[in-house]
């Protein structure tokens, strides 16, 4: 009967030794699953449960079903007849927030990639050196950095005083509180997220393949832009992902930097369980965003997937 069994293809019983080693590895597992479910899991699918209920008077929640915290992200009920009323408001500050965490992932490329190339291309001995130096200012406290940056760039602040005395400008250049201040805030903030891993991967590049095409007469753009961009794209991925993610859910530097006048999604979501209490629907906020994004990261990865399969 077990040779019928195993000519028709069914799985044979797994040996005392294996089942050893499947209840090692679950073992094993077990600990970061209970941290990813406890962290991870609970936490989001207690937002996603709020995100369906009825907000209490003084905060809270009610608990009683109501889609109310996602029709308010579209409409307002006229106070006289609750007749509703299509709103942009919310959807001009996710406009603005994308655009910002937009703004800052092209920035921050701009900056970053010369930067992790001239460190990957250094000898070896002055690499970390170089890695330290861009890391070291993220040691301290993003709140005090964020407030050092709202001194820099006030009106009265160092660089202001420095393009007057230099006879650039007449009067002082209005930055803080607006889109720009913001914009070099959220740069400032996750530049290191975009250098490091494009630096991780333009130090494993092959360098041959750069120098067989200057050998071939290639120039420096045409080296940079078919070979050293191309190689290095699961870098630039990668640092893109960890800036634009993190800038669409920032809260310090539209708040400081912004003066509370350049509402992202993050002070958004912060006013709902601090100001209005509506706790509903900072969670249904929380929700839209967290869907767009991963949408977003789902449709990328398709995309990727089928390159590879036509590649190969």
């Amino acid at each position: 009967m077990s040779v019928v069994a195993a000519e028709a293809g069914a799985p044979a019983a797994a040996s005392p030794r294996e089942r050893r080693a499947a209840r090692r590895r679950a073992l094993l597992l077990a600990p970061a699953l209970l941290t990813i479910g406890v962290f991870l899991v609970l936490p989001l699918g207690i937002v996603l449960v709020y995100s369906f209920l009825t907000p209490g008077t003084y905060g809270g929640v009610v608990w009683e079903a109501s889609f109310d915290a996602y029709v308010q992200f579209l409409f307002e009920r006229d106070i006289f007849d609750e007749t509703l009323v299509f709103s942009t408001a919310y959807l001009e500050i996710y406009s603005r927030s994308f655009l910002q965490a937009l703004c800052a992932t092209v920035l921050c490329f701009v900056i970053g990639f010369p930067t992790a190339y001239f460190i990957a291309t250094r000898p070896a001995r002055q690499r970390n050196m170089w890695v330290f130096l861009v890391t070291v200012p993220y040691w301290v406290n993003l709140l005090i950095r964020t407030i050092a940056m709202l001194f820099l760039i006030r009106n009265e602040g160092p660089l202001n005083h420095f393009l007057i005395t230099m006879g650039l400008i007449d009067a002082p250049l209005r930055i803080a509180y607006t889109n720009i201040g913001v914009g070099i805030g959220l740069v400032y903030s996750y530049l290191p997220f975009m250098v490091l891993p494009i630096y991780a991967t333009i130090e494993k590049l092959d360098f041959g393949l750069v120098e067989a095409a200057y050998d071939l007469y290639a120039d420096r753009w045409t080296v940079l832009r078919k070979i050293i961009l191309p190689l290095s794209l699961p870098g630039i991925v990668a640092g893109s992902l960890l800036v634009f993610i993190p800038s669409l859910g920032a809260f310090i530097a539209p708040d400081l930097l912004g003066g509370g006048k350049q509402l992202m999604i993050g002070n958004l979501i912060a006013l709902q369980f601090q100001g209005s209490r509506n706790w509903p629907f900072g969670s249904a906020a929380a929700v839209i965003l967290m869907t767009v994004v991963l949408i977003a990261l789902m449709f990328y990865i398709r995309q990727q997937t089928r390159s590879q399969v036509a590649v190969h």
